[in-house]
Parts: structure tokens; sequence; C-alpha cells
């Protein structure tokens, strides 16, 4: 693992872990404020965005999104929302956090969330963000907002694009938890299993992705994203220019001769 990652610092906020679960390529960020149950405050949402902007540009395969406690993320810290109630400051705090989401769609590593607890508001916002999530049965989501008057309007954009529409909209609306089973059942999480069995799903699924090469999973992990937001056709334009262009990477190269002679590809990275 290049310097770029391993210079990532933990801190009393943020804990960034190299070789996750044993497996080079997999690096592990957990949010850290258990007692506070994770509540993204302004230092945290700096802290988790550099830390991925720094993982972004080296050479890991994948990344876990993590959380210590009983919780995975409550959303914002509601005491920082409260002590300044200025239209200046809410603007910048929610762009800030929109602009953290963002990072994990844009980097080209996989992230995956690991979600052991509750995950409410811009915590469900973050389940949602993340690429793949895995999450012990016990777990429960909500966009909860609405209880106190605020409406997860940021949470909305990436809710609405996981799971269909008028599930969002009650969710949004009522402000009611769904559990693990129901969250799989959307579309909101990939996989559910017992708390004591979380960490060896992740790394089971993490493994499956560094099993391939890097250049077709970063290649492919923004093509997704990007053609979305497209209509067909130029979805189908994109799409051509990127499989043409994975086509030629030596490991493509490498995979296809490896059908051919009915082997097993052999990929450096």
């Amino acid at each position: 693992m290049n310097s770029s990652v391993s210079s990532s610092p933990s801190s009393p906020t943020l804990l960034v872990e190299q070789a996750a679960y044993g497996l080079p390529g997999v690096v592990r960020v957990t949010l850290n404020r258990p007692d506070a149950f994770n509540a993204l405050s302004e230092q945290a949402i700096d802290e988790l965005k550099t830390a991925l902007t720094q993982i972004a540009q080296s050479d890991a395969r994948v990344v876990v999104l993590a959380a210590q406690g009983r919780a995975y993320c409550a959303g914002h810290d509601m005491k920082e929302l409260q002590a300044t109630p200025e239209l200046d400051f809410y603007r910048k705090l929610f762009a800030r956090c929109s602009a953290l989401m963002m990072t994990i769609q844009r980097m080209p590593q996989p992230v995956i969330a690991r979600v052991q607890g509750i995950a409410t508001a811009a915590g469900c916002q973050l389940v949602a963000m993340c690429d793949l999530a895995v999450a012990a049965d016990t777990a429960r989501f909500a966009t909860s907002g609405i209880h106190y008057g605020l409406f997860c309007a940021t949470p909305a954009v990436p809710l609405s694009r996981n799971i269909p529409r008028k599930a969002a909209f009650e969710m949004l609306m009522t402000g009611d938890f769904i559990d693990a089973a129901k969250a799989r059942e959307l579309g909101l999480i990939n996989h559910m299993t017992p708390l004591d069995a979380l960490d060896n799903d992740v790394a089971a699924l993490a493994k499956r992705i560094c099993d391939k090469p890097a250049a077709a999973v970063g290649m492919g992990k923004s093509l997704f994203y990007r053609q979305l937001e497209m209509g067909i056709e130029a979805a189908y334009q994109m799409a051509v220019q990127t499989i043409s262009c994975n086509a030629i990477d030596p490991a493509a190269q490498e995979g296809m001769q490896a059908f051919v002679e009915k082997r097993a590809p052999s990929w450096k990275a």
C-alpha cells in the first residue's frame, strides 16, 4: 500500500486501518464517536472526507465504512445544528456533508457500509451513498428528521435512488424505522447477517471484489453512476466508450485469453 493511504491518520473521531480483515488493499475507516452515536459533527465530516480523498488516490482496492458502538450513525450533530441557527451556517454545513457523500461515489474504490446498529437521517444517507451495504440483522434505518420538524432533504437524494419511490417517500414523511430485513427487501442493503457474522460477511464481499482487476472495477464504478443520470442513448454511448477502453487493458486481454484457453486468469492486481 502506498504512502498516500498509509499516512491517513487515525484520530479520536476516526480510525483508519490498513489491510483490514487481513486482506491487502482493504482499508477500514471507522466512525469513532460511540458516546455521541457517531453523529456527523463538523469535525467528523471534515476528517472523513479527508481520509476518503487520500484513500481514493491510493492503490487501495476496497473501503469498508464502519462504526464503533451501538449506533452506526445518528445523522448530524443536533447540538451543533441548534447552537448556530443561521442560514449561512446551515448552507455551508449541509454543502460540506453533501461533498462528503459525493466523495464516496466519485472514488474509484467500492465502498462497503458495515452497519452494526441504527442508521438515522444523515446516517441512513451515508448507508445509501455507499456502493454496497452489509448489515447486522439487528440494524435499523430511518430518515427521522421529520419528527423534529426537519425534512431529511439531503438524505432523500440517495434514498430515492436506492429504493422504490413510494417506499422512500413514506420513510421521509413518517420518520419510521425499518428493520434490516425490510431494508434488504427494498434494496437499501445488499446482505443481512447475524451480528457475530458481520465481519466475516463484509470480509468475504471485499475479497470477492479484490480478486477482480482494479482497472475494471474503477471504470465500472464510474460508468455505473454516470449512466444512471443519462437518457438511454447517451448511456449506451458512454458504455461503448468505457467497455472499449476496458477491453484494451492488459487485465482484460489476459482474461479473454484465459477464457479462450479454458484456464483461470492470472492478474497482478
